[in-house]
């Protein structure tokens, strides 16, 4: 018998609320790792994007939480404010469905503190956010970590590498040791495994393939240019894909106001939202894209983790990421689900050794394509377009041939008609 919800222990009211959003049986990463997160073992979770990873942990938490209890009980740390956003609307949303009374709340930096202390006050049983804001209130005593007994640690090949690790590890030590912890994410890395020997109880690493899962829906494929030539062919390619919604990433998140200006200034909707930008703006933009009032959105990879953006059907590299596994999350923002997807990177002649490494990480086939008469083809589509569009062109040769016979004809009896009045 197949898997579904209730034969993995989920309570009817929560299995109500998921119907009512249209979900009617677990995707194979919640069949797996639901079991195991309700027996309280620590877990390392990979799936590819787009698999339902967020109620994979979400759903045990809603039968572990006690919510007569007034104290926090799970902290989630996301990379990103976006990320935090959209799982705390997922919570909320079941929250309300269901009638548990679960209460959330989202601890992000660069915001004013002290409504964050004020709303704290309400002792929000799920705290989700960045680990850097979460550890400043934990050591200002306004979150109770002794109360902590879950941590998240979603998209945790980001939140464990250099940069992030040392933060994470922190949080993680304010909390006491019989807690729980949790690592999702769709690229499962060396480090991640390393940490979860050393910080975890006896992990169980859920992982179906050494090399990290590349989505099935989703087709690549690579174009060549020159780089100054870049922005144009973003244009050439929105004109001729025709995306529902496009993210165009690039990794220097100065260019991106220029970049979506360029493109504005073309008559395409678009938006930029980076890092650097204030919380206020980013928003904007992020609603305006998801809401459909704009259909591209220039981003750094601050929108290439977690997010579920929903329309999105095209994702376009102007810039090869960095580091391989950037690759999978970026082309992960299309083909969600059961949807499918495309994700195009536009490349110099220089840049083609990364994409030959990204087809052999992961095992997936990126093909050379070119832009022809509008189209997007391969060498042998190409060929064909050249066969029908000669026609025409023969035509029009033998038409002017004709012409020019006409010409000189008249030429020659202009010539003639001159020549006889000569002699006369």
């Amino acid at each position: 018998m197949e898997d579904n919800f209730k034969s993995l222990n989920i309570d009817e009211n929560i299995i109500n609320a998921l119907r009512l959003q249209g979900i009617k049986e677990p995707t194979p990463i919640q069949s797996k790792a639901i079991p195991v997160c309700l027996e309280n073992k620590d877990v390392v979770a990979e799936s590819e994007t787009g698999s339902g990873k967020t109620l994979a942990y979400v759903l045990p938490i809603f039968k572990k939480v006690e919510a007569s209890k007034r104290e926090n009980q799970v902290i989630i740390l996301t990379p990103t404010h976006e990320l935090a956003v959209q799982v705390h609307k997922v919570i909320d949303k079941l929250s309300k469905d269901s009638n548990m009374g679960i209460t959330s709340m989202t601890i992000i930096g660069n915001v004013n503190i002290k409504r964050q202390v004020e709303k704290l006050k309400e002792k929000p049983h799920i705290i989700i956010g960045s680990s850097g804001r979460i550890l400043e209130l934990i050591k200002m005593k306004k979150i109770a970590a002794h109360t902590v007994k879950t941590i998240i640690i979603d998209e945790c090949d980001k939140l464990l590498d250099e940069n992030n690790e040392k933060m994470t590890k922190a949080v993680i030590k304010t909390t006491l040791r019989e807690r729980q912890v949790l690592c999702f994410s769709a690229t499962v890395t060396d480090e991640v495994l390393k940490f979860s020997k050393e910080n975890m109880k006896e992990p169980v690493v859920l992982k179906e393939e050494q090399k990290p899962i590349a989505n099935k829906n989703i087709e690549h494929m690579y174009f060549v240019c020159e780089r100054r030539d870049k922005i144009l062919m973003i244009r050439k390619l929105i004109a001729s894909l025709k995306p529902k919604k496009a993210i165009v990433f690039i990794n220097n998140s100065n260019g991106i106001n220029v970049i979506a200006d360029k493109l504005r200034y073309h008559g395409i909707k678009a938006e930029g939202i980076s890092g650097e930008n204030f919380k206020a703006e980013r928003k904007k933009s992020m609603d305006a894209f998801i809401q459909g009032k704009s259909n591209v959105l220039v981003s750094s990879d601050l929108t290439s983790r977690g997010l579920d953006i929903r329309g999105v059907t095209h994702i376009i590299n102007l810039d090869i990421p960095e580091n391989e596994m950037d690759y999978i999350h970026r082309a992960g923002r299309c083909g969600r689900g059961q949807n499918s997807g495309v994700c195009a990177s536009i490349i110099t002649e220089n840049e083609k050794p990364m994409i030959t490494k990204i087809k052999n990480k992961f095992s997936i086939d990126i093909d050379l394509k070119e832009l022809y008469f509008g189209n997007v083809v391969n060498e042998e589509q190409k060929k064909s377009i050249s066969e029908i569009v000669d026609i025409p062109k023969k035509k029009k040769v033998k038409k002017q041939n004709r012409n020019n016979e006409k010409i000189t004809n008249n030429k020659n009896t202009y010539e003639k008609s001159k020549y006889w009045n000569k002699k006369k």
